[in-house]
């Protein structure tokens, strides 16, 4: 293959997933008007229920708006020479094998930020604001973005500039260090996301003792679950979205509760959520899904290993010499459609295994508090209660409200 050839490979693979993504989108578009379920019908009321319809039109819209700006962008930086361009800049700054790519990516990253900026603006303090849910101030919206750049620059250029220096120290075995290094990266975040990272944006406090407290901690005990770390999270500091996670692994293992959740919430149906996440780590999802990402990076790298030395993809993007950064790129884009099938057959797995943490929660005699819980977040979030089928199988990571909630009342109910 040449690279004239793989250059319009390239092309057509983003032109492909762009009318791809908008064909799904016209198709979860008609599914909107759709008549609401029998047994939905309590999740919105009337005005309430056009409220949230002019809301999932107004996002299907600006998403149009903001998809087709990303598209004119990176078709243009194909068609015009863009990455080559990018990377002369980098060049006539510095030539060392791990500076120059730093600053390819530092350019690129930076721009596209500042060019989508606009559209994040729009939907925080337009769409979001006028339908009731932002609570972000201009303030806070700077201090993200700083905040933000600083990570980037800090974990991201650390971890690009040591994969980058395997590369160059070893390439025939470069896929297998770089493997380790992502592994072990992603292991360390996953421990401590919530101690280290989660601070620098938002508050978290210990959950104040008392009934909520209590429940929570009896039911742990019931459950077979040790539960030592609770905290409260303030979510309302940019949004009144409500959520509930657990972090960490082993001992730095901890749940986190949004305030909004705690505000919206009984105590039962805040006790059910979370066992539904309980349910989570008593059926081991987190490590299969761990063990499931980590076996597709080492595939990931070992099929980029074979031809990150290769001029091919680096001219390709109109760069004459083999190029890490380049070669990089090129193949992000030919590898996402391999990356699009592998995500359906995760989302497969992952509806599969929140039915498994929905039985878990009802196995316990939290059936009923969790359909209410449910949908009250449903009604909170303004959620879809229509989705079209094929959206659902190709992108849902979690079943619509409706399934789940049938499912949950074909169970034993308290």
């Amino acid at each position: 293959m040449t690279s004239e050839i793989l250059y319009i490979v390239i092309l057509a693979i983003v032109v492909f997933g762009f009318f791809a993504q908008q064909i799904l989108g016209y198709l979860n578009a008609t599914w909107f008007n759709k008549p609401i379920p029998e047994i939905l019908k309590d999740i919105y009321n009337p005005d309430k229920y056009r409220k949230q319809q002019k809301y999932k039109l107004e996002n299907y819209r600006f998403g149009i708006i903001s998809a087709a700006f990303s598209f004119v962008l990176i078709v243009g930086m194909l068609i015009f020479g863009g990455f080559a361009f990018v990377d002369s800049i980098a060049g006539q700054i510095t030539e060392n094998f791990i500076l120059k790519p730093l600053i390819f990516f530092a350019i690129l990253m930076f721009a596209a930020d500042i060019l989508g900026t606009p559209f994040a603006i729009y939907d925080t303090f337009v769409i979001e604001n006028k339908y009731g849910f932002n609570k972000t101030t201009p303030k806070t919206f700077v201090f993200d973005k700083i905040k933000g750049w600083l990570l980037g620059g800090i974990i991201g250029g650390g971890l690009l500039s040591l994969i980058i220096w395997i590369y160059n120290l070893d390439p025939e075995y470069f896929w297998l260090y770089a493997w380790l290094v992502v592994v072990a990266f992603s292991l360390f975040m996953n421990m401590f996301y919530s101690v280290l990272i989660v601070p620098l944006f938002n508050k978290q406090t210990p959950l104040e003792e008392g009934d909520l407290k209590s429940a929570i901690m009896e039911f742990g005990e019931k459950a077979g679950f040790n539960i030592s770390k609770i905290f409260v999270i303030d979510g309302s500091k940019r949004s009144t979205k409500a959520n509930a996670y657990f972090s960490g692994m082993g001992p730095k293992k901890r749940i986190v509760l949004y305030d909004t959740l705690i505000n919206e919430m009984t105590t039962n149906e805040i006790v059910a959520v979370l066992a539904h996440e309980i349910g989570h780590y008593k059926h081991k999802h987190i490590y299969k899904s761990m063990f499931a990402s980590i076996i597709e990076t080492g595939i990931t790298l070992f099929i980029f290993g074979l031809f990150a030395g290769s001029d091919i993809l680096s001219q390709a993007l109109g760069v004459d010499e083999a190029s890490f950064h380049i070669a990089l790129i090129a193949f992000g884009i030919i590898y996402s459609p391999l990356s699009s099938v592998l995500g359906i057959i995760s989302s497969v797995f992952s509806r599969k295994a929140e039915y498994q943490a929905d039985n878990f929660a009802a196995k316990n005699a939290l059936a009923s508090d969790l359909i209410s819980a449910l949908k009250k977040l449903t009604s909170q979030n303004m959620g879809n209660l229509t989705p079209h089928p094929l959206v659902v199988f190709l992108s849902y990571s979690h079943p619509p409200v409706y399934d789940r909630v049938k499912n949950l009342m074909s169970k034993n109910t308290r």
